[in-house]
């Protein structure tokens, strides 16, 4: 797992209780995305819409709980983003 994915999933979680929600995902990339993209912690055409942020959680949570593990969410990332 890359160390742009740990610092990718610290960023997003809120909360800071080691896992990430729909709710988490979405509302941070809407509001530190461009920022994240910007100091080259996220890819420009990785900030997107509603829709696309859903889309990304969908794609990372494989056991269907709801919530991403950085395990879950790293696989999916280092993948997506190149990384």
């Amino acid at each position: 797992m890359s160390e742009k994915a740990r610092k990718l999933f610290e960023a997003l979680d809120l909360d800071q209780d080691g896992e990430l929600t729909r709710v988490e995902v979405i509302s941070a990339l809407r509001s530190k995305g461009p920022t994240l993209a910007a100091r080259g912690d996220l890819p420009f055409w990785g900030v997107g819409d509603v829709d696309d942020s859903s889309a990304l959680f969908d794609a990372a949570d494989q056991n269907g709980d709801a919530v991403l593990s950085f395990e879950e969410f790293a696989a999916v990332v280092d993948r997506r983003f190149g990384w």
